[in-house]
C-alpha cells in the first residue's frame, strides 16, 4: 500500500504538467424541472422547467478534470459549424489554462447530449449528433496538429467516444507518433476491436467495455484479469485498469504485476463522468513521473470523489489530499475550497435538502462577536459558507496595513470552527458573485447592517430567501482590538 504522505507529493506535482487529449467533445445540457401531471396527451410526465445548464462532455470532460488537478492540458478536437459547436468554443476558453484546437468541419453536427430532470431523478436523455469519420482535410489537420504538439507534453490521452473523430486510420497515426516520441499514451476505449490501440501504456475499459472487447465473463476477479490478460496478449497493450464501479479497479500489467484496488466512494450520488475523472488523474499522474500504480492509485481515489458529486463533476487537487488525509488539521483545511469546488460542494449538500447559509467578512482578529453571529447563523441553516476577503481584498477595505493575519491564517482558523461548514475566499470588494454562484437559502449580516444595506439581499429574496441580521455581542472589534494593541 503506498504511503499517503509519497501520493500527496505526486498530487503536488500534478500542477502544470503538459497533457496532449485527443477526442470526441460534446455538449452535456441539463434541464432541470418540476413534475406536478401527467400530460394530457398521452401518459407522460410534464417537467416545468426551472432552469437549464451546460458544460463540456466527453473529451471536454478529461480536459474539465485535467484543468481541475492543476494540469496544463492541450486540446485538440472537432466541432461543427453550428450553434453547439460554438457554445463548446465558448465552455473551452473559459478555461485559462488550456490550449485549444478546435477544428471546425462544416456539415458534422457537434454531438449534444441533453438530460432531463425532475428533483433528483433523470427522466430522458436525447442525443444530437454525427458518428462519421471526419473528411480528410479534417483528418489531415488534426494529424499534423498533433504532431506539432507531441514534443510539448509530457503524455497523450485519446478519448473515445466513437463520435469519428478517432478512426482506426487516425488512431493508429496517434498511437504510432506518441511512441515515436517516447510519449506516454492512456486510452479511453471504444467499440470491441482493442487492436487498434496496440502499443498504449494503458487503456481503461470499464466492466462492461471489457466483456464487450473480449467475449469474457468479466463477474469475478479472477475473470476481470483472465479478460485483462487476453487483451494484453491479443492487442498488444502495455497495461489495463478495469474500472469496476464499487468494486473499485483492477490494474493488469503485461510484466504480471497486478492490484486490486478497493472503491474508495463513501457515498455514490451519480457515477456519470467518473471514467474521465480516472483517464484524467491517470495521465496527469503520468506525466508528473508517478509510476503506473501510483498513477492508478490516485485515479481510484479521483473517481470515489465524483461519484460522490453530482452531475458530471470534476475531482480538484485539493479534494485528493482531503481523500488521503483525514486527521483534525487536514479535515478543517478540506473546509476551505475554491469558488467552483464550492459551488459543486453546495449542490452536494442541496441535493440531500438541506438548507444552505452564508455570511461573510475579513475575520481578521477573531473575537467573540464574531463567535456569536457565526452561532446563530449556523442555527438557522444547516450548513454555513463563509466568504472571506482575500488579503488584496482588506487591504482595499481596510487600509495598507491590514489584514494582520493572512488569508490562509484566517480561512484556517475559521475552518476549525464547528459552527462554519466552509470557507470560501474571495478576491472582489464584496461577496456578491460568490452569492449569485451558491445562491444561499439564508443570507446572514449583524444587526448593524439593516436589510437593504446587507449585499446580496435582494437576490436571496428574489429566489425566496431569507436574511438573518444576528444580534452583535458588545464591545467586540477587530480594528478596536488593533488600536489597544498599538498603544
Amino acid at each position: 500500500m503506498t504511503d499517503p504522505s509519497s501520493l500527496t507529493t505526486r498530487i503536488a506535482a500534478l500542477n502544470g504538467v503538459e497533457v496532449l487529449c485527443i477526442g470526441d467533445v460534446m455538449l452535456d445540457r441539463f434541464v432541470y424541472g418540476e413534475v406536478e401531471r401527467i400530460s394530457p396527451e398521452a401518459p407522460i410526465p410534464v417537467v416545468r422547467v426551472r432552469r437549464e445548464s451546460a458544460m463540456l462532455g466527453g473529451a471536454g470532460n478529461v480536459v474539465r478534470n485535467l484543468v481541475a488537478l492543476g494540469a496544463v492540458p492541450h486540446f485538440l478536437a472537432v466541432v461543427g459549424d453550428d450553434a453547439a459547436g460554438r457554445e463548446v468554443t465558448g465552455l473551452v476558453g473559459e478555461h485559462a489554462q488550456v490550449d485549444p484546437v478546435l477544428i471546425v468541419e462544416s456539415g458534422r453536427q457537434t454531438t449534444i447530449k441533453t438530460r432531463f430532470f425532475a428533483g433528483s431523478q433523470q427522466l430522458l436523455r436525447a442525443d444530437r449528433e454525427t458518428s462519421a469519420p471526419l473528411l480528410p482535410e479534417s483528418q489531415a489537420q488534426l494529424l499534423d496538429t498533433a504532431d506539432q504538439l507531441l514534443r510539448a507534453v509530457g503524455v497523450v490521452v485519446l478519448s473515445d467516444y466513437g463520435k469519428g473523430v478517432l478512426s482506426r486510420a487516425v488512431t493508429r497515426a496517434l498511437v504510432d507518433g506518441a511512441l515515436a516520441a517516447g510519449r506516454p499514451v492512456v486510452v479511453d476505449p471504444k467499440g470491441s476491436d482493442y487492436s487498434v490501440y496496440a502499443g498504449a501504456t494503458v487503456v481503461t475499459p470499464n466492466r462492461k467495455e471489457l466483456h464487450e472487447a473480449t467475449g469474457m465473463p468479466v463477474g469475478s476477479d479472477a475473470e476481470i484479469v483472465a479478460a485483462a490478460r487476453r487483451l494484453i496478449d491479443s492487442c498488444g497493450i502495455a497495461n489495463v485498469l478495469v474500472t469496476r464501479s464499487q468494486d473499485g479497479m483492477t490494474l493488469l500489467s503485461a510484466s504480471g504485476e497486478m492490484h486490486h484496488l478497493a472503491a474508495e466512494a463513501r457515498e455514490v450520488f451519480d457515477v456519470s463522468g467518473a471514467g474521465d475523472t480516472v483517464v484524467a488523474t491517470m495521465a496527469a499522474a503520468l506525466a508528473a513521473g508517478a509510476p503506473l500504480a501510483e498513477a492508478a492509485r490516485l485515479a481510484n481515489v479521483a473517481a470515489g470523489i465524483v461519484v460522490g458529486k453530482v452531475g458530471t463533476a470534476v475531482a480538484y487537487a485539493q479534494d485528493l489530499v482531503a481523500a488521503l488525509h483525514h486527521s483534525d488539521v487536514n479535515a478543517a483545511e478540506a473546509k476551505v475550497l475554491g469558488r467552483e469546488a464550492a459551488v459543486e460542494q453546495v449542490a452536494r449538500w442541496r441535493h440531500k435538502g438541506v438548507r444552505i447559509g452564508f455570511t461573510n467578512g475579513c475575520f481578521d482578529l477573531l473575537h467573540p462577536g464574531h463567535i456569536a453571529l457565526l452561532g446563530q447563523a449556523k442555527a438557522q441553516c444547516d450548513r454555513l459558507v463563509v466568504g472571506l476577503n482575500s488579503d488584496a481584498s482588506v487591504k482595499r477595505l481596510k487600509g495598507a496595513q491590514r489584514p494582520v493575519q493572512s488569508e490562509a491564517a484566517r480561512a484556517t482558523v475559521l475552518a476549525s470552527l464547528s459552527s462554519v461548514d466552509l470557507v470560501v475566499i474571495f478576491e472582489e470588494d464584496t461577496p456578491l458573485a460568490l452569492i449569485e454562484a451558491l445562491r444561499p437559502e439564508l443570507l446572514v449580516k449583524g444587526a448593524d447592517y439593516s436589510v437593504d444595506a446587507v449585499v446580496g439581499a435582494e437576490l436571496v429574496q428574489s429566489y425566496g430567501g431569507k436574511i438573518l441580521l444576528a444580534e452583535l455581542a458588545p464591545g467586540f472589534s477587530t480594528t478596536a482590538t488593533i488600536a489597544r494593541m498599538g498603544k
